[in-house]
């Protein structure tokens, strides 16, 4: 694993991306490797695998993603030391962060951009009127919407679903919502990033891609 070598590599293709590095098979040595190396946006998928790291890692100056699905019954554990949600997806996750967070928390609303049965998200279709419905929550900002494309070798489908993605972002600002100025997009990882930075990508979600062995 040489993870100087992958940045190095993927560094040249970037426009202002911002590095969210997904460390779901790694533990606090890359962890802090990557911190070394200028990438200090973290983000976890587990609840308790982000606890652990959490906990080791404090003294560092890490920017803490949830990126994962978050269960509504753990929002208690986590929400007050995330510094971003890319996993917002229904009325009582909602409510739950409204009830625990200290502080408003920035979040990415998860769109179900495919429709796969197997995916989480919302419904596009159901968007608009959840934004609308979370402007009685003080403690929510949506920052920005998530989504991953189909898992596919056709690259035109892909670029299809990230673009629909920004035409539902546009939709969004639109509405001109003190709490979802909406200026991100969380879309892209090891296999589709490049397309996503064509499709105006703001955040990538790597994993794979940084910790590979060099071939």
């Amino acid at each position: 694993m040489n993870i100087f070598a992958n940045l190095e590599k993927i560094k040249p293709n970037l426009q202002n991306q911002t590095i969210i590095a997904a460390t779901k098979y790694v533990g606090v040595k890359e962890i802090k490797e990557l911190v070394s190396l200028g990438i200090t946006n973290i983000g976890e998928n587990k609840v308790q695998s982000f606890l652990e790291k959490y906990e080791v890692l404090q003294e560092y100056p890490i920017t803490w993603h949830f990126i994962g699905h978050l269960q509504t019954n753990k929002v208690k554990k986590v929400i007050n030391k995330i510094d971003f949600l890319h996993s917002l997806d229904r009325q009582s996750l909602a409510i739950s962060i409204q009830k625990e967070r200290i502080t408003t928390l920035n979040c990415f609303l998860e769109v179900n951009i495919t429709e796969e049965s197997n995916k989480t998200g919302m419904n596009v279709k159901e968007v608009i009127e959840f934004v609308n419905d979370c402007q009685k929550y003080d403690k929510i900002c949506i920052v920005g919407l998530m989504t991953m494309a189909t898992l596919t070798d056709d690259e035109s489908l892909i670029e299809h679903q990230f673009m629909s993605l920004v035409k539902l972002q546009s939709e969004i600002q639109a509405l001109k919502l003190e709490n979802a100025p909406t200026k991100y997009l969380s879309m892209g990882m090891s296999n589709d990033y490049l397309i996503a930075i064509k499709c105006h990508s703001t955040h990538l979600r790597l994993g794979s891609i940084l910790f590979r062995n060099e071939e």
